[in-house]
């Protein structure tokens, strides 16, 4: 892997998974991203959480952003933590989100997943907890 540096631009995987075929919001959030000078990956429709580990893994990001619309959330989003895990990623800031109940947002951070985000949420508040989040784990 490379250094991941602070002077290195955010790298970020924009993730789809399960059979979970919206990808309206994802682009969006692909688009933002990009527009606010991160390098955005998109993983395409219907990813496994082995997938999402391996494209980490391979393009050395710095986050993962899951959007997630069908209810899988509470099984997959802590399969794409126990992936990166099993690789020994331990540097990435995992992120969340799509239309997750209140009650699931804190099994979900429990599991690993750092913020979960819901529908509304501006596009610089998810920004600016990115960029945040990989500051202080390009410090450790």
């Amino acid at each position: 892997m490379k250094q991941k540096t602070a002077s290195r631009r955010v790298k970020i995987l924009v993730a789809k998974l399960g059979l979970d075929g919206h990808d309206r919001g994802a682009l969006v959030l692909c688009r933002a991203f990009r527009d606010a000078g991160m390098e955005v990956i998109y993983s395409g429709l219907f990813a496994t959480p082995d997938r999402i580990a391996q494209i980490a893994e391979d393009e050395d990001v710095d986050a993962i952003a899951m959007s997630l619309l069908n209810g899988a959330h509470g099984t997959l989003f802590p399969r794409v933590v126990q992936a990166l895990n099993k690789k020994g990623i331990k540097d990435v800031l995992v992120v969340g989100g799509g239309v997750i109940p209140e009650v699931d947002k804190k099994d979900l951070k429990k599991s690993g997943v750092d913020e979960v985000f819901g529908p509304g949420t501006p596009l610089n508040e998810i920004i600016d907890h990115i960029t945040n989040g990989v500051s202080k784990l390009r410090k450790l």
